[in-house]
């Protein structure tokens, strides 16, 4: 049986997804270990993966430690924690390359900054903090006013952390995915200013960080025989503002409000900022989408 030592008593972040990436890779493999919390130097000793303890970094006998002098190593700015040195090694035993780049930079990097102390945003309000991965797999720290065993608290933020681990892989993995399929709709539209697909239904998320990069769509209808959305494509990414809006006169209607003053008899809503419009049926999505292009 393999053995996972990380170091005992308080938990952190890093300590966590390190110990969730390693047992997944474990299980896909189909290799039974067990999670030993430790500052016992030869337990330390016999560990088949060490991570966060031992005062060492040394990929090719898997000891994975990042608090002796001079650290471990960075990247772009960002000093390794465990879990960016276990991803380094493990990540691609998960997925492709690819992926690997895109969860080490939404995920790991983050996590790496927080546990080296590394700023990564600026705070615009006083006193108002962003909720993040951090807060989250801290609420499994005791509190001072508990008598709750920390290593079993540990083991349950091990399985919440694997299972965010392992949806982020899954969710990435389908957003290469989902990108390619809606960039070849955009490919095949004969007029691209109005991208139009009809299958797979997607989301306005998944629509704008596909085509945000070309210059020529303006709307992109979308749906299924549940129902159809327009979206309107933003000027900028991660920015309000769209590159055009819908018919101003639109903007907050719904039902019949919206029916009567478009003509279109599937017609459901509008969203007042001018950007998402939703209908009952395809040809309707198409048609409201082509007044506001022409508009």
């Amino acid at each position: 049986m393999k053995k996972l030592i990380t170091h005992n008593g308080s938990f952190h972040t890093d300590d966590i997804f390190a110990c969730a990436a390693l047992s997944l890779m474990l299980e896909k493999k189909g290799e039974a270990f067990e999670i030993i919390r430790t500052r016992d130097e030869d337990i330390i000793k016999s560990g088949d993966y060490v991570f966060d303890v031992g005062g060492i970094y040394d990929s090719e006998t898997n000891r994975f430690d990042h608090h002796q002098i001079g650290g471990a190593g960075e990247r772009e700015g960002i000093e390794y924690s465990s879990f960016g040195l276990v991803w380094k090694k493990f990540g691609k035993e998960f997925c492709l390359s690819e992926i690997v780049d895109l969860i080490d930079k939404k995920l790991v990097m983050p996590v790496d900054a927080f546990d080296n102390g590394i700023d990564l945003y600026k705070n615009n309000f006083e006193n108002i903090f962003p909720y993040t991965i951090d807060d989250v797999l801290s609420i499994f720290s005791p509190t001072s006013l508990e008598n709750t065993n920390k290593d079993e608290q540990f083991l349950k933020a091990v399985v919440l952390g694997k299972e965010i681990l392992r949806r982020e892989i899954k969710k990435v993995g389908d957003r290469i995915e989902i990108t390619k399929i809606i960039q070849n709709f955009y490919k095949n539209s004969s007029d691209k200013r109005l991208v139009i697909i009809d299958k797979p239904k997607v989301s306005r998320y998944e629509v704008w960080n596909a085509l945000q990069d070309f210059p020529e769509p303006l709307f992109v209808a979308y749906g299924d025989n549940d129902g159809w959305a327009v979206v309107a494509i933003k000027k900028e990414k991660n920015s309000f503002g769209n590159r055009k809006d819908f018919p101003k006169s639109w903007g907050g209607l719904r039902d019949k409000e919206l029916q009567d003053i478009t003509g279109e008899k599937d017609a459901v809503f509008c969203h007042n900022d001018l950007f998402f419009l939703v209908t009952n049926s395809k040809e309707a999505a198409i048609k409201l989408a082509q007044i506001a292009v022409e508009s």
